[in-house]
């Protein structure tokens, strides 16, 4: 049955080949536009995409009543919506919706259930301070640390963004996103984002910090907002080759060769008391807060080889994270970790399929334990319309511990 299942992923990916290619937009021009004046400098803009994958695990694995699990699973990964309105060159708005990994766990039989429901993830409004300078308010993506903790999901190469590199995702945040003020802007080449936000009263880790123990993250929940109730990110990149926009703040994977890019980065997260030990005893807690910060250097290179339509695209990034003592839940830890992924375009015209094998590593330490975590990605992009049509084959193996998990993904992509 599982090379039945097998043999049914790969005939899923020959289909998708065609299907997307039936679906390409080689003639893709910025998408939809809504022009309220004839020159459309007052507008509303609309971005919708999903992404659709089909994973196989190549391990057997089984239910708590000892059923043996489907190793082939489908996941509606995104499906989002994002507009932005500007009324005239100072005044910006941004609305982003949608939901994230709709599988049949989260199905609901009415589709009211809390898996299948649409949210915000981002809704704020700026104000331009003269060409370069910006200032805004909301719930907002200007975040810290690194590229990839401000990394889009439009164009990313591998198959989904390092997990670790979303530093704080549902533990100080939702989904990624705070809610606070940010100033964003550049200095000749240097461009940089700043934000002050509310720390998120709920936490992922909902963990109950118990005495002469590791460090739990909800610090806001437990010494409410004067003590543990502010974050602060900053994240600082130098562009020494063709200039990024910085006009959202959603970085791009990979240009595939269509600007020449090299930017090295550095970037902070700091939330004093955002988590707790407890200093007390069993019959006596006493909470103290723990400084949480983040911090990361990390590099980005993108540039065409040659002139038959030939790229590269390259990113590496160190980063040490300080959640409090011993701190380890999911995937985050105190420790550090060192991540990179590089891929190829190979020779193509643009106007037809181009194909970008690829291939990311990262490696990460842990204070609380010996154990070293590894992720090992090896994949291949089929670009059908550039990232509007896009299909990705991915090998993922993960180890931690007694954790030695494969995994084989497939992702239909379109974005419009």
């Amino acid at each position: 049955m599982r090379k039945h299942n097998l043999l049914l992923l790969f005939g899923l990916c020959l289909a998708s080949f065609q299907c997307l290619y039936a679906q390409g937009s080689p003639d893709y021009n910025g998408g939809l536009k809504f022009k309220f004046n004839e020159d459309g400098s007052k507008y509303l803009r609309l971005i919708s995409w999903a992404q659709v994958q089909a994973n196989y695990g190549l391990e057997e694995s089984f239910d708590g009543n000892g059923n043996e699990n489907s190793p082939l699973n489908f996941n509606l990964r995104r499906a989002r919506i994002l507009m932005f309105a500007q009324i005239n060159k100072d005044f910006l708005i941004v609305t982003h919706f949608g939901l994230n990994s709709l599988t049949s766990s989260t199905l609901s039989p009415t589709g009211k259930g809390d898996g299948s429901q649409l949210f915000f993830h981002d809704v704020w409004a700026q104000y331009n301070l003269g060409k370069d300078h910006t200032v805004g308010g909301g719930l907002h993506y200007f975040n810290g640390v690194s590229r990839l903790n401000n990394q889009s999901t439009l164009n990313m190469m591998t198959l989904d963004n390092n997990r670790q590199s979303w530093a704080t995702i549902g533990l100080s945040d939702q989904f990624a996103r705070h809610l606070g003020v940010f100033l964003k802007g550049k200095f000749d080449k240097l461009q940089y984002r700043v934000a002050i936000n509310d720390a998120s009263v709920s936490s992922l880790d909902a963990r109950t910090a118990v005495a002469g123990g590791d460090a739990v993250y909800n610090g806001r929940a437990n010494l409410g907002s004067k003590d543990a109730g502010k974050t602060y990110a900053g994240y600082f990149d130098y562009n020494f080759l063709d200039q990024e926009s910085n006009f959202l703040p959603y970085k791009v994977g990979t240009y595939l060769g269509g600007k020449k890019v090299f930017n090295v980065g550095a970037g902070f997260f700091l939330h004093p008391k955002g988590s707790v030990i407890d200093t007390g005893t069993a019959l006596s807690p006493n909470l103290e807060g723990e400084d949480v910060s983040i911090f990361a250097v990390d590099a980005f290179y993108d540039t065409p080889i040659g002139e038959d339509g030939s790229a590269i695209t390259a990113y590496a990034v160190y980063q040490n994270s300080d959640y409090g003592k011993n701190y380890l839940y999911s995937a985050y830890g105190t420790g550090s970790m060192v991540y990179g992924h590089v891929g190829y375009v190979l020779n193509g015209e643009k106007t037809k399929t181009r194909y970008q094998p690829y291939v990311s590593y990262g490696t990460h330490t842990y204070d609380a334990v010996s154990d070293d975590r590894s992720t090992l990605g090896i994949g291949i992009n089929a670009f059908m319309s550039g990232h509007n049509s896009k299909l990705t084959l991915e090998y993922k193996n993960q180890k931690f511990g007694a954790l030695d998990a494969n995994t084989i993904s497939l992702q239909a992509m379109i974005y419009l």
